[in-house]
């Protein structure tokens, strides 16, 4: 067993394997931030050359700056994402610990019921959400968008913080009642830190799919005002010309903050996967 473990041909065949995925993986963010800084000439001469001195263009930075509404579509974004995450991360983390730590009739049928969620896309139910968005006169409104993405992420992130919610020792927990904490006291101070990596790995799984979406701003909450970065990249895309300068350009920068805010969760997001991989 140990020398099947140690064979440097296993080791060398995953580490390869690791690598081809991350190229794979790599390949088109490379190819939209490098053609983002070409000219419209060079993007479709030599797609995967390098922007040199003669192709080097600003273009479609400029244009992103000037005809659309970029700082306005990223703060839509940027408040969409960060309070679906906290909703998510709340109310998935308190629903986690509920049926992790109480026993109550119904448990069982209830995870399984959440469950349903990560099987069953949300958007098979467009229709009926944008009627009740209507009825509710939330269309083109954040709040449409920041409900539909709550209650999207809730399922993944009990199914994953519940699993975790189970390893927490129950001493420390009665230790906690036994010197008269509250449940609400016991579950924000004991054991949330201890599921940090948890919570870190399910913002990551809900925060790219929230920041990508493009399906429910368009039908949701495609007014001026309301319009999402990746909505918002739409106007350079036209039915007979395309500015694609400007697309990558606004691409580019859709990129930049998940790159960033996957830099920073990066180590918890690992120790939430390895450690639910142990488990």
């Amino acid at each position: 067993m140990n020398k099947a473990r140690h064979n440097p041909l296993n080791s060398i065949a995953a580490h390869g394997a690791l690598i081809l995925w991350t190229v794979i993986a790599l390949f088109p963010v490379v190819v939209i931030l490098i053609n983002s800084f070409k000219s419209r000439k060079a993007i479709f001469q030599s797609p995967l050359a390098f922007p040199d001195a003669e192709s080097f263009s600003m273009i479609g930075y400029q244009t992103v700056m000037k005809q659309g509404d970029f700082f306005l579509y990223f703060q839509n974004s940027m408040i969409v994402t960060v309070v679906s995450l906290f909703l998510i991360l709340l109310f998935g983390a308190m629903a986690a610990f509920a049926l992790s730590e109480y026993r109550f009739r119904g448990n069982t049928l209830m995870g399984l019921y959440l469950a349903l969620g990560i099987m069953i896309p949300i958007r098979i139910g467009t229709v009926a959400i944008l009627q009740m968005m209507v009825a509710s006169g939330l269309v083109n409104t954040l709040t449409a968008l920041i409900l539909v993405y709550t209650a999207q992420g809730l399922p993944l992130a009990v199914f994953i913080l519940s699993e975790f919610m189970r390893q927490v020792s129950d001493d420390l927990k009665n230790a906690g009642r036994i010197d008269g904490m509250s449940e609400y006291a016991i579950f924000f101070k004991l054991v949330l830190p201890l599921v940090r990596p948890a919570m870190a790995t399910v913002a990551v799984f809900n925060m790219i799919p929230i920041w990508n979406d493009l399906w429910f701003p368009l039908i949701l909450a495609p007014s001026e005002a309301t319009k999402t970065l990746t909505l918002g990249s739409q106007v350079f895309i036209g039915q007979f010309v395309t500015d694609w300068n400007a697309v990558l350009s606004a691409l580019s920068l859709a990129i930049l903050p998940v790159l960033v805010l996957y830099v920073i969760f990066s180590r918890q997001l690992i120790r939430g996967i390895t450690s639910g991989a142990v488990k």
